[in-house]
Formats: structure tokens, C-alpha cells, sequence
């Protein structure tokens, strides 16, 4: 009988489930291997969001603990090192925590949070309370650890909460004779979310203090391994820590552990029929340098195989806007001056940008310096490196079509947020085509089009440029309640760019745009409006009683255009 085809992980994060489960996994526990090779007492990796950082924390936990199932294991890579195997597989306490959803309107409302995440971890541990090798004391102590008030919530005071990782380390090393393991999932998020939120300060004296006291001046600590998507050195959460590491994006050392390889995809595509889909999947999911190693992003490509498998899609979808906020992108946007903004236009069109990367930031650099967004563009995964010369100057770009989607979403909000600003001007740059006023609309679409960040595409067909300068215009004109605008209908012997009616005044507009082939304006009028004619366009807004029809050709090219009318 053949052998089952099995699940893709859609969501999974826990590697018991995903081994137990007999999800298909992409074995990424050589990891284990290089991490104990290199090890030091604090260890961090820097990665963007959506890249499997929390599943590969759970793969650390269940290879490390006391008790954990060598089954798991069988058949992967790390079971060929046995004597690593027969040393440290299953022989440490281990506290394993999450703070990606510590968060809160107020530091109050996020140390509850932090008060649950610990409080749930230290009650794994319940056998603590009978433990004959712990004093009266440590016995309270643990009781408070895990104390829950009336409401239900876990009820640590702020004394023992900043204390709480050092004491349950030095509790589990107590019961055990072994030291304790620490694993921090995503220990940067209650930073972030303070920073939006006005708390930052009062979050980061408390990072402060539970981190020193869980990593410096902790003997019950074997070693730490943390991941984040920023290395967060200036606020002195990790200084005087010795034999601290960092693994960034730049690092070599576990560089194809976050995220899938080119070698994994074509298995994975083989595995499930879908190897047609690979040149696809490779323009919307890859494009991300992790030391050098080209990497995918794994949310995407399970999505992504999950929808082909049940129907819901051939073509690739956008998987990354639905799971954070793109705020970075619009409030970057926001704060660009006319340089920064050719230099995002040229990345969009597929060029890219020399920077320095800055890798220690704080989240209150962030808004200082419109160079330190290109730098947390990069560490949360909207841009990728491609090389860096001798004085550690990056060459960015944009990763892949996925994020270039979510760049040109942005950007047109940008742009209708903008232009709704000036009311008066955006009114009367439409009244321009009731008033057959040809000087006016050129005027005003020329100047729309240099304040637009421009999203072109030099490789792609004449039709698609077009459809640019289209998808402006239609925006700008849409902006007028009373009128009918339309796009794309169906009229005489064709489809019109654009109709517009205005019923109260009985007047009806057909546009026609062309992109203007080196700046040759007049012949891309001339054929818009020899289309206009031949085709019959304005059919339809006879038919549906318009008196008087303006027909317009706008020819467009760059950031200029040209306009006539008949």
C-alpha cells in the first residue's frame, strides 16, 4: 500500500505535535548540532517574523528536557550524532516561554500578560511543590510563582516577576542536580509594543532587570538562546553579559535553519505534485540572504502548497499581510523626503539602494533617523541584502513579489490619504473635464504624478505600464461622490479605460491612456483617441442619455503626461 501523503504544518509550532502528528516536516535539527559546537552562555538569532523561529524553540526544548521522547528524533540529522545524542538529549530542566503576545495599552496590562506567560510555564512544573530536595522557602517561592488570585490570573508580585526566570531556573536546578535551560521566544515584542503604546521606558527597567538577573548573575543557568527580530544592545538589557552571542542575518553559522532552502522547496513541491509552481514560488516567496544562503519564507510556501491542495488558488497569494501590521512600510513612507522616495520608487521598479546597516538599534532610534528605518526595514524582513562591499555598505533590495505587493498597497493609500488633503485642489483638477479645460488636467495630472511614488515595471509588457497611470487616475477621480466612474467597461466594440457620468449635468467623459514610448506624446494621444473612435466608447453614455461627451487621450510617460481632446 502507498504510503499516506502527509499534512503540511499550517500553523503548527510545536515539534511533538508536528512529529507525533506526522506532519511533513523539513528537518532543521542539524541546528542543534551547530548551536552546542558553538554555544555560549546567551545565545540570540535575529530573524524576521513568519520564519520558524518559535517551532525550531520547540524543537530545543524537546530534544534538551528531562524526560523528552528520543522517538522524536529518530531518523532526522541530530540522531546521527550520538554521542551529542547520549550527552545532552533529554538531560536538562528547561524553561521554555513566549512573549510575542505580551502587549498592552499600559505597563500594567503587559505585566499581567508577562505575570500569565511565566505563571503557566512554572505550573508545567508542579512536581516542585513535593520535591523533598527544596527548602520551606523555596517551596513559598514556587507557591508564589504559580499563585492565582480570585479573578483566576496568576498574581506574582512585581518583585517576584522581574525575579521569576532566575528563581524557577534555580528551583529546577535544585530538584534536578542539573542547571536550567532558558529558551525566550520573540523577547523583543513587549519592547515594540511598549514603544507604540507610550510605556517604553518602564518596559525596558523591567527587561532590564528580569534579563540581568535571569542571564548575569544566575549559577542555575546552563545557557540561554533567545530570537528576536532586533538586536536591542544600546538599552543595556544584555551589557555585561560574558560569552554573549548574536546570530544576525549576516551570520553564517546556522544560516538555512530560519526559513526553507532552494534544495527543501524542489523536495517539498516533488513530495506533493506541485513542481510546476516552482519559478512561481520562487519570484513571490524567495529572495531573502541569510549569510549568504538564499532562503524562503516557510508561512508563505505552506500557504501556499495548502491552497493548491485544496483548489482555492493557482496563483500565488499574498500570506504575509494577513499575519502583523505593515505599519513600518506607511509611517516610513510618511516620514520620506523627495530622495528617500526616489529611492523607494527605484526599489519598487526592481533597482536597489546602497545603505548601512545598522544592527544594534533601539525602538526609540527608530523615528530619529530616517536611516534607521532602512535598517529595521531590513531586520523585519521588507528588504534583503544582496552583497556588501569591503566597509560594510549593504546593497538592499526588495526580496520577492510578495513584499513589493505589500510596498505598492501602501504606497496607494499613501497617495488617496494625500490627495484628499487638498480638497479644493483635487476638485478642481476633476471639474478640469466638465470644463473640457485640456491645460487643467494636464497641469494637474502631471503634478499628482510627480508628488506619486511611481510603481513601474520596465520588464513587463506596454499594457501593465499602462495600467499604473491608469490606476491613478482612477483613484483621483473616484474621489467625486456624484459621479459614476467606471473602469474597464464593456462599450462599443471594446473596453474603455475609464467613463465617467455626470447625470445631473448630463455630461460624459471617455479617457483612454497609453504609455508614451520615449516621451513620444503626441503619437500615444493620437492612438488613444483613433481608439476611442474606431471602437465606439462612448456608446454607452448615449445609451444611457448623456448630452454632451468629452472624449480625452492622456499619454503618460515617467512623471509627465500630455492631453487632448475632442
Amino acid at each position: 500500500m502507498a504510503e499516506k501523503t502527509k499534512r503540511l504544518p499550517m500553523g503548527i509550532e510545536n515539534f511533538r505535535e508536528m512529529r507525533i502528528q506526522q506532519f511533513y516536516y523539513i528537518d532543521k535539527t542539524g541546528m542543534i548540532r551547530d548551536l552546542l559546537e558553538n554555544i555560549g552562555k546567551v545565545n540570540l538569532f535575529t530573524r524576521p517574523r513568519r520564519f520558524g523561529k518559535t517551532l525550531t524553540m520547540s524543537m530545543l526544548k524537546y530534544f534538551f528536557e528531562v524526560g523528552s521522547d528520543a522517538a522524536l528524533f529518530d531518523g532526522l540529522e541530530i540522531s546521527k550524532e550520538r554521542a551529542l545524542c547520549e550527552e545532552y538529549m533529554g538531560k536538562f530542566p528547561v524553561i521554555s516561554v513566549s512573549l510575542k503576545d505580551v502587549s498592552g495599552n499600559s505597563f500594567d496590562e503587559a505585566a499581567d500578560m508577562l505575570r500569565s506567560v511565566i505563571g503557566k510555564e512554572a505550573a508545567r512544573f508542579q512536581f516542585l511543590m513535593q520535591s523533598d530536595r527544596l527548602t520551606e522557602i523555596e517551596h513559598k517561592q514556587y507557591k508564589a510563582l504559580i499563585n492565582i488570585n480570585d479573578r483566576g490570573e496568576y498574581a506574582m508580585s512585581d518583585v517576584l516577576l522581574s525575579d521569576s526566570l532566575s528563581v524557577l531556573s534555580h528551583l529546577l536546578q535544585k530538584h534536578y542536580g542539573k542547571s536550567t535551560i532558558l529558551l525566550i521566544d520573540e523577547y523583543d515584542v513587549p519592547l515594540d509594543k511598549a514603544y507604540r503604546s507610550g510605556y517604553y521606558d518602564q518596559m525596558v527597567e523591567f527587561i532590564q532587570k528580569m534579563f540581568g538577573k535571569a542571564f548575569k548573575t544566575n549559577d542555575s543557568l546552563q545557557f540561554a538562546v533567545l530570537t528576536g527580530c532586533l538586536r536591542i544592545s544600546k538599552e543595556s538589557i544584555f551589557t555585561g553579559l560574558n560569552n554573549f552571542k548574536v546570530y544576525t542575518v549576516n551570520d553564517m553559522l546556522c544560516k538555512e535553519y530560519f526559513g526553507f532552502t532552494d534544495k527543501e522547496i524542489q523536495e517539498l513541491l516533488s513530495y506533493y505534485g506541485f513542481t510546476e509552481h516552482y519559478d512561481a514560488i520562487r519570484e513571490w516567496y524567495d529572495g531573502y540572504q541569510f549569510g549568504g544562503q538564499h532562503i524562503y519564507c516557510p508561512w508563505d510556501v505552506v500557504n501556499y502548497c495548502a491552497d493548491l491542495r485544496s483548489g482555492n488558488t493557482k496563483k500565488p497569494q499574498n500570506y504575509w499581510v494577513n499575519t502583523s501590521s505593515n505599519d513600518i512600510i506607511r509611517r516610513f513612507i510618511d516620514k520620506a523626503d523627495v530622495s528617500t522616495r526616489n529611492e523607494i520608487e527605484l526599489l519598487i521598479n526592481g533597482g536597489s539602494i546602497r545603505k548601512e546597516i545598522h544592527q544594534e538599534l533601539t525602538y526609540r532610534d527608530l523615528d530619529s533617523d530616517i536611516d534607521n528605518l532602512w535598517s529595521l526595514l531590513f531586520t523585519t524582513g521588507y528588504l534583503t541584502q544582496d552583497g556588501e562591499d569591503d566597509e560594510g555598505i549593504s546593497e538592499l533590495v526588495i526580496p520577492n513579489e510578495e513584499i513589493r505587493w505589500i510596498y505598492v498597497r501602501q504606497i496607494r493609500k499613501w497617495f488617496k490619504d494625500e490627495t484628499r488633503k487638498d480638497i479644493q485642489k483635487l476638485e478642481n483638477f476633476c471639474m478640469a473635464f466638465l470644463e473640457n479645460n485640456v491645460t487643467a488636467i494636464e497641469e494637474g495630472f502631471t503634478s499628482y504624478l510627480k508628488k506619486m511614488i511611481s510603481i513601474r515595471d520596465t520588464s513587463v509588457r506596454k499594457g501593465k505600464k499602462e495600467n499604473f497611470y491608469h490606476g491613478i487616475l482612477l483613484g483621483l477621480l473616484g474621489n467625486m461622490s456624484s459621479w459614476k466612474v467606471k473602469s474597464n467597461v464593456e462599450s462599443g466594440d471594446g473596453y474603455s479605460d475609464i467613463i465617467v457620468e455626470d447625470e445631473e449635468q448630463e455630461i460624459g467623459i471617455v479617457i483612454e491612456l497609453k504609455y508614451a514610448e520615449n516621451a513620444a506624446f503626441d503619437n500615444g494621444c493620437r492612438e488613444a483617441m483613433r481608439q476611442i473612435r474606431e471602437r465606439n466608447y462612448e456608446e454607452i453614455l448615449i445609451d444611457d442619455g448623456m448630452k454632451t461627451i468629452y472624449r480625452y487621450g492622456i499619454a503618460c510617460y515617467k512623471k509627465r503626461c500630455r492631453v487632448i481632446s475632442e
